[in-house]
């Protein structure tokens, strides 16, 4: 009996042994900590409008805006040691009582029934080890855990747990879902939040508010109940949070309110931050919540009509989409822009990444031209057909461009052909000023392709919508062009300013031979195409487009404050039935966009203001206006003004 009792000391011996020799190997050999001590996890990414308001989460797997330790409110702290952890400021990483406690439930149901994991193992188990039930996980999570605390602070280690675990719901962090779950953040959440919060990481989806309330709402009373059995809250506090019924919201991760100024930022930026999906970066732009949300109804508006007006013709294609972009024209920043009607059945932004034809809307530019080299806005020009003569390689063709109405009106005024957009007129100006001194003064806008033919008359090249809305802050501002601003500042996941984008720009034309254009522009929205875009009181300046066949119908329009580019045409590049055009199709877009803005700001601006330098003539009861450099034409030059309705 003796010799038997010796072997089992012995052979008890060699086993501690062993198991000692393989706790210390499974030590220093189960791998590292340093990913937790060296915590950077990826960070949600945030979109703000002018107005500080959240445009959009941006984020690769895991949405999580990460809290420091600091910003975390006592009772969060409280709550969460209570139900999790009440001995988490006293072990060194694992809990010995409760590990034998759940030793002892293990065995009477022989199989793993209960954990006995610390905060510090949850911790090192969501974000090093697998979440399997075995032995082996369980002794290097201990092991594990006892190194993270020699490395790490308690606080440390609750800031990591904080932002690391899963809330349910796509919510990384807590603070992630105290903002998903209740629209508040850490500080303003009250008790029963609280409670909710903390509860969660145990079984998320089980506990999930907007999906099982019942059962998340008793989760939260059993964390009320411990922090009460505790003493760290007293009965009155207990009763008033277990009384509350918090309001819980279900809302997409991303709350993305302006999907295509988010793509075109996150594009623009991508290059210069490759992690900006990752990196946990506060993004201000210039896009305005409130203006993008107008657009988005006025520009569905136009949508509608064009469909409504087309319903059951079999000939319309399927592609028709349209564009908008919305600027202040003083100062090129972006309130607002849509790359389509419907961005769930198409991302692609045409805003900026199309390539169509502006039409006549790309005339007034021509007419800028003949202005600045003495043309005045009452100046004569010839409203004749003419045919033209050209070779294309050996062949010699002709061309015999027509005017919309398919009619000439002999002599007529700068101001008449630019209201009533006539082409005829147009190209007979480009024969006078000179293709090449048309290219000369176009340059300072630096437009590429623009072509070195008669076809440049009828804005025969291809511009996007953001392009064609950079060119109209020229007339916008009186003389000054702006570059387009989506994005004015950058900070890091530290709050530190990493980039400011300043404003671009530069003047191109002197503010009264600018005025001209902006009073000429005006009329073709008071009298002329663009005359389904008026608004009751206010000014607007604008010019219509339309293309061959009407492939792509614009209008381009401008208040004292604001401007608005609007394009329709199908993605095909096939024609619009017959009579869509851009005073037609896009024009009401704008009035619809304006009257909204008149409504919400009556503060506006309603009048353009008149600059020193324009001067007035009456001839013939007519109020004429003249620069020093646009002097008026002779009296026998000066036609009347027509009105044309169509």
């Amino acid at each position: 009996m003796k010799f038997l009792f010796r072997w089992i000391v012995r052979l008890g011996i060699v086993a501690s042994l062993a198991l000692a020799g393989y706790l210390v190997y499974l030590y220093f050999e189960i791998g590292h900590e340093g990913p937790l001590v060296a915590y950077d996890p990826p960070k949600t990414t945030q979109i703000f409008d002018r107005n500080g308001r959240l445009v959009a989460n941006v984020f690769e797997k895991e949405h999580r805006l990460y809290v420091p330790y600091e910003e975390i409110p006592g009772r969060v702290i409280e709550a969460l040691v209570a139900i999790e952890d009440t001995l988490f400021f006293e072990h060194h990483g694992v809990n010995p009582e409760a590990i034998f406690r759940a030793i002892v439930k293990d065995i009477k149901a022989r199989k793993l029934v209960e954990g006995a994991s610390t905060l510090t193992q949850q911790l090192v188990k969501t974000t090093l080890l697998s979440r399997e039930k075995k032995i082996q996980r369980k002794i290097k999570e201990a092991l594990l855990s006892i190194r993270l605390e020699r490395e790490l602070s308690k606080p440390q280690i609750l800031e990591r747990y904080l932002n690391a675990v899963f809330f349910g719901h796509g919510y990384y962090g807590i603070r992630t879902a105290a903002l998903g779950y209740f629209h508040k953040d850490l500080d303003e959440l009250t008790l029963k939040e609280i409670a909710v919060l903390v509860g969660l990481p145990k079984a998320p989806s089980a506990y999930d508010p907007t999906r099982r309330y019942a059962n998340a709402m008793a989760r939260a009373n059993r964390v009320l109940e411990r922090m009460r059995t505790l003493g760290w809250i007293d009965e009155a506090t207990y009763m008033s949070a277990i009384k509350e019924a918090p309001k819980v919201y279900d809302d997409t991760l991303t709350q993305n309110k302006a999907p295509y100024v988010v793509d075109a930022i996150v594009n623009k930026l991508a290059k210069e931050y490759p992690d900006i999906r990752r990196g946990g970066y506060r993004i201000h732009s210039t896009v305005d919540l409130e203006y993008q949300q107008m657009a988005r109804r006025a520009l569905k508006f136009g949508y509608d009509a064009y469909w409504k007006r087309h319903r059951g013709d079999d000939n319309v294609s399927e592609s028709f989409n349209g564009a908008m972009v919305v600027l202040d024209g003083r100062s090129g920043d972006v309130l607002a822009m849509l790359g389509g009607v419907d961005y769930a059945k198409s991302a692609f932004n045409r805003a900026i990444s199309s390539r169509r034809q502006p039409g006549s809307a790309f005339k007034p530019f021509i007419y800028e031209t003949a202005l600045n080299l003495g043309y005045n806005p009452a100046s004569p020009i010839p409203d004749i057909a003419r045919t033209y003569r050209f070779e294309e390689g050996d062949t010699e063709k002709l061309w015999q461009p027509k005017n919309y109405e398919k009619n000439y009106k002999g002599i007529i005024t700068l101001r008449e052909a630019l209201v009533h957009s006539r082409n005829l007129a147009t190209i007979n100006l480009v024969n006078e000023i000179g293709i090449m001194t048309l290219h000369k003064k176009l340059a300072p806008f630096g437009i590429e392709n623009l072509p070195y033919n008669l076809s440049i008359a009828l804005g025969n090249l291809a511009l996007s919508p953001m392009q064609v809305a950079r060119l109209y802050t020229v007339f916008a501002d009186m003389g000054t062009l702006h570059e387009p601003r989506l994005v004015t500042e950058i900070y890091d996941g530290s709050g530190k300013l990493v980039a400011r984008f300043v404003p671009e720009s530069k003047e191109i034309y002197p503010k009264p031979q600018a005025y001209l254009m902006v009073d000429m522009l005006r009329d073709v929205v008071r009298r002329g195409t663009g005359r389904n875009a008026r608004v009751r009181g206010m000014d607007i300046a604008g010019k219509t487009g339309t293309t061959n066949n009407s492939v792509d119908t614009w209008f381009c329009s401008f208040t004292p404050d604001v401007e608005a580019i609007v394009w329709f045409g199908n993605d095909d590049n096939s024609p619009l039935p017959k009579r869509e055009t851009g005073g037609r199709t896009a024009a009401p877009v704008a009035r619809v966009f304006y009257t909204e803005l008149v409504r919400k700001h009556p503060e506006y601006k309603r009048k353009f203001e008149e600059p020193e330098g324009v001067y007035h003539a009456k001839r013939d009861g007519r109020d004429l206006i003249y620069t020093d450099i646009s002097v008026l034409p002779n009296d026998d030059a000066v036609q009347p003004e027509e009105d044309i309705l169509f």
